[in-house]
């Protein structure tokens, strides 16, 4: 147990698996949650899943928190991250589960307290599913997480903060910034925007009712569908604090996409099944990797 008390800033899915994975993991003593929502406040409170909970400022649970989790959307990351930490006592470590972290760490480059830890973090873990209820303590098991942490970070903070995502079931790799906002654009950010387009383009069809997109769908745009169902704020705030990485990969993208178009057009089979064949290799080699 490297913390003994941590604050958790945000109830929602990931935040409220958070307090469920330390408390059944036994990764801490105390948990302190804090949310603006009263209801999401009620909801963590029936479940019993802090040992104090707060729908305002959670300035004397930070007092007291070796670890404070800001489990907020991206574009709100840095303004909490300011307004928690004149409370925050010295020698805690200040995180994040944001899923962009350039953004992030530019925004308080040179603002953060030298008697505290500042190490941004991305658990790549979730579902579309969002608020307090929504959360299970395996969420994080056998799941990547990304640690960014600026130059010069205490080293031993790190590894206290590695060995607590280790002890909620994680796989934690160290990774600087702008690397983690290109891979996440890549393997997240632009397949989230794709099915956000295409479920919105299936729907405007004017020769197709929506009842029967609704009726019809088969297994490829059902998958689009549940990934499009994910919380349009935190997404909304993605892909405006990780602009240039999503713009570079939406590019690639257009590219990409055109030249199967072309392919298409000319009947050029051979283009088609060759690009088939190197994607279906790359869902092989994915499913390989998944533990499960």
């Amino acid at each position: 147990m490297r913390f003994e008390t941590v604050l958790i800033i945000g109830g929602g899915l990931i935040g409220s698996s958070i307090a469920r994975a330390a408390r059944s993991k036994t990764q801490c003593k105390t948990i302190f949650v804090a949310d603006t929502s009263e209801t999401a406040c009620k909801k963590i409170t029936e479940l019993g899943l802090a040992d104090g909970v707060a729908d305002g400022p959670p300035d004397l649970f930070a007092a007291k928190a070796d670890l404070v989790i800001l489990c907020t959307p991206s574009g709100r990351l840095a303004t909490k991250a300011m307004s928690i930490m004149p409370s925050m006592k010295a020698g805690a470590v200040l995180t994040d589960v944001g899923s962009v972290k350039g953004h992030f760490v530019d925004a308080l480059d040179g603002r953060v307290r030298k008697d505290i830890h500042f190490i941004p973090g991305h658990p790549i873990a979730g579902t579309e599913n969002s608020g307090p209820e929504s959360g299970f303590a395996e969420l994080f098991e056998q799941r990547w997480c990304v640690l960014t942490p600026p130059e010069g970070t205490d080293e031993a903070a790190v590894t206290d903060l590695t060995h607590f995502w280790e002890g909620l079931g994680s796989d934690v790799a160290v990774m600087d910034p702008a690397r983690h906002d290109l891979v996440m654009a890549t393997t997240s950010h632009l397949p989230h925007l794709i099915a956000y387009t295409l479920v919105g383009t299936a729907i405007d069809m004017e020769t197709v009712t929506r009842k029967e997109v609704v009726k019809f769908s088969a297994g490829g745009f059902r998958d689009f569908t549940r990934i499009a169902a994910s919380d349009p704020v935190m997404w909304r705030d993605v892909f405006l604090t990780n602009k240039t990485a999503t713009l570079e990969l939406v590019d690639r993208f257009i590219e990409d996409l055109t030249a199967l178009k072309r392919a298409i057009r000319w009947d050029d089979g051979d283009k088609l099944l060759d690009s088939f064949a190197k994607t279906r290799d790359i869902r092989r080699r994915i499913l390989d990797s998944d533990p499960d």
